[in-house]
C-alpha cells in the first residue's frame, strides 16, 4: 500500500517517524500519530487518526515503521481533509464587514465548541504561535492567521 509513495516522501516518514520514536525502540507512541501525520504536510481528522490505530493515552499502542508506511499513504489519498482555501471560505462566514478580519473572540469561540474542539492549552498554543494582536475593534486578520496555522508544525503535546 505505501509503494505509491515517491523516495523523497519515504525519506521524510523515516525522518519524522525518529523524531516521534522517543526511546529510539523503532516504535512510536500511538497517541502521537496524528502529531507525526501533520508533520508530513497531511491534515487528518481526529476520527481518521483514531481510525487508522491513533489513540488518546500514551503507552495503550505502539506502531512501528513498517505500519506508520501505509497510514501515512492512506492518509495522504484521504479526501476528508482540509486546506488553506478551504478553511478561509469558512473563516469568510465570519468577515461581516468583508475586509479579511473578523472578531477574535468569534473565532475563539468556533475553535473551542464547535467540530473538533480544541483544549484552552491548545488554543492559547495556537494563538501565540500564529496570532497577530487584535485592533482596537477586536478584530483581527485571518487571512495571515490561516496561512500561518497551515504551514505550522504543530508541537508535540
Amino acid at each position: 500500500m505505501a509503494s505509491d509513495l515517491k523516495d523523497v516522501e519515504i525519506e521524510k516518514a523515516q525522518f519524522v517517524f525518529s523524531v516521534y520514536d522517543w526511546e529510539g525502540s523503532g516504535a512510536m507512541d500511538a497517541v502521537d500519530l496524528g502529531n507525526a501525520l501533520r508533520a508530513l504536510n497531511t491534515n487528518p481528522t481526529l476520527d481518521l487518526i483514531n481510525k487508522m490505530g491513533g489513540t488518546q493515552k500514551r503507552g495503550e499502542k505502539k506502531i512501528k515503521f513498517d505500519e506508520f508506511l501505509p497510514i501515512y499513504s492512506q492518509v495522504k489519498k484521504e479526501k476528508d481533509q482540509g486546506c488553506y482555501e478551504d478553511f478561509l471560505e469558512c473563516l469568510k462566514l465570519y468577515d461581516k464587514e468583508e475586509n479579511g478580519t473578523m472578531l477574535l473572540a468569534e473565532l475563539q469561540h468556533s475553535l473551542t465548541a464547535l467540530g473538533e474542539r480544541l483544549s484552552e492549552d491548545e488554543l492559547e498554543a495556537v494563538f501565540n504561535d500564529c496570532m497577530d494582536p487584535e485592533d482596537d475593534d477586536g478584530n483581527i486578520p485571518y487571512g495571515p492567521y490561516l496561512q500561518r496555522l497551515c504551514d505550522h508544525t504543530p508541537p508535540a503535546y
